[in-house]
């Protein structure tokens, strides 16, 4: 696992060289969902690159993809790519994307890098060996109250068409806590609760290719991820022990009295 991990690392990397080369650059974008779901001419390029090495390595695994959906091979084995996390974000010059690739056995993440090509900050974790950025081993703060948490979200794609759109919550954790911020990437988010830069991370609605390798990165530094439904929604919540299960009961709360 370690020489696949070694491998990851480079082709993450080579990716976030052609996303950096291309930065700011003219590009063709569509809309996918609505004006808020955007897709552009680098995450398609972004993710072929990907998907082509895993062709040309684990042709028998199965593979899911934000760009290409699902290729079951029906292994044991999946690979989850979200190949530019954070396409907002990056149409519009602001430097905060990520690469995230994450590789499971059955239903367990055992693999995770999460990279950040213009912070080049590269994340990473196997299962049961520790988490990594560049390197140094990484851990969660352990925060014990939300008073004391700077905590990170997102909203989801269809926040205007649904009325469990992340917005109450938001609006009641700003008290509860020191602040909240919203970065545009959930796996850059992930990471950053992972090394201690930030203390706790939720949000609605999130697709797999998102957050696996987010997931083993936060456990494998010590973290809680709660993954849940609230009122059909997908939710997930990723910090310390404690702030985890304190995140979660505020929000099931909040849900509870809507």
């Amino acid at each position: 696992m370690e020489d696949v991990l070694s491998d990851i690392k480079q082709l993450a990397r080579e990716v976030g060289k052609y996303q950096l080369d291309k930065f700011n650059k003219t590009l063709n974008i569509t809309e996918k969902s609505n004006y808020l779901d955007l897709v552009s001419e680098v995450d398609k390029n972004s993710e072929e690159k990907i998907i082509n090495w895993i062709y040309d390595n684990f042709p028998e695994h199965n593979i899911i993809a934000e760009e290409s959906g699902r290729q079951n091979k029906q292994s044991e084995y999946t690979w989850v790519i979200d190949p530019l996390d954070g396409t907002t974000n990056y149409i519009h010059g602001f430097p905060l994307f990520s690469i995230s690739i994450a590789l499971m056995k059955k239903n367990e993440v055992i693999l995770g890098v999460i990279y950040v090509p213009f912070m080049e900050e590269l994340y990473t974790a196997i299962k049961d060996k520790g988490a990594f950025l560049n390197g140094q081993k990484i851990k969660v703060n352990e925060k014990d109250s939300l008073k004391e948490s700077l905590l990170v979200t997102g909203f989801p794609y269809d926040l205007n068409e649904v009325e469990y759109n992340n917005i109450s919550i938001f609006n009641q954790l700003l008290y509860k806590t020191r602040g909240i911020r919203r970065l545009g990437s959930a796996a850059y988010d992930l990471a950053l609760v992972a090394s201690g830069k930030l203390d706790g991370f939720w949000e609605l609605k999130l697709n797999p290719w998102d957050i696996k390798a987010g997931v083993v990165i936060i456990k494998e530094a010590g973290g809680k991820v709660i993954e849940t439904d609230i009122n059909g929604r997908h939710l997930i919540i990723a910090a310390s022990n404690l702030i985890t299960d304190e995140l979660y009961h505020v929000i099931k709360s909040i849900y509870k009295n809507k």
